[in-house]
């Protein structure tokens, strides 16, 4: 059995004020150091609830654990280039084939092209289109997980571009069909397998509308 780490660390970050404020010095006499963290539910690794884009929909809490937990398989898609659209037919010719309601992990191993703590990872970024959006939807997957910003207008936000919301077409065609997304993970050229166990369960908030996950895969087990 082998774990592979797939999460970003939440640290400072240009994209997202991320603060951690410690009290409490046991070199001082304290009984106890205690942390506190202020950051946002939707930077680094975290997982996205319906309630992120409609209104009266699910929260995070209400996502099932066997949705974002279970059998994965792993689409690689290395060697993508910078800005490349990518479209069904490169998703399909990566799909290593299974089941229904597994969980989809797109695997571009875009973190060893571009730093994820540099603006350049998302202004270079791949990205999907509405067709290789609704392909994923046809697999019926319970999840899917991206290891670069999916939607074109990401790179947009970074200079408060505001497009049509169709154009995020993952959210709007996945997330709107019920199917989770697990975003912004790192490390996926780790994985050597086509097959993994992937546990990505959020922070359980209730009423927020996604939340950071340490997701992890576990490889060597039969799923």
């Amino acid at each position: 059995m082998r774990v592979v780490d797939l999460s970003m660390p939440v640290a400072p970050h240009f994209r997202w004020r991320t603060q951690l404020s410690i009290t409490g010095d046991i070199a001082a006499g304290d009984q106890f150091r205690v942390s506190r963290l202020d950051t946002t539910c939707h930077g680094f690794t975290h997982v996205d609830a319906q309630a992120h884009i409609l209104a009266d929909a699910p929260t995070i809490e209400a996502t099932p654990l066997d949705r974002v937990v279970g059998a994965c398989r792993v689409l690689r898609l290395e060697g993508v280039a910078p800005e490349e659209e990518i479209g069904p037919d490169r998703l399909a010719a990566a799909d290593p084939g299974g089941t229904e309601g597994e969980i989809l992990l797109l695997a571009s191993g875009w973190d060893r092209q571009r730093d994820s703590t540099k603006a350049e990872f998302w202004r270079h970024a791949p990205w999907l289109n509405r067709a290789a959006a609704e392909w994923l939807a046809s697999r019926r997957p319970s999840a899917v997980a991206f290891d670069f910003p999916q939607d074109y207008p990401i790179r947009l936000l970074l200079d408060q571009i505001e497009v049509p919301f169709d154009q995020h077409v993952t959210h709007d065609v996945l997330l709107r069909s019920g199917v989770t997304l697990i975003e912004y993970l790192v490390n996926t050229s780790a994985l050597r397998e086509p097959r993994c166990l992937l546990s990505a369960a959020p922070i359980k908030i209730p009423g927020a509308d996604g939340a950071p996950a340490r997701v992890h895969a576990v490889e060597g087990l039969r799923v």
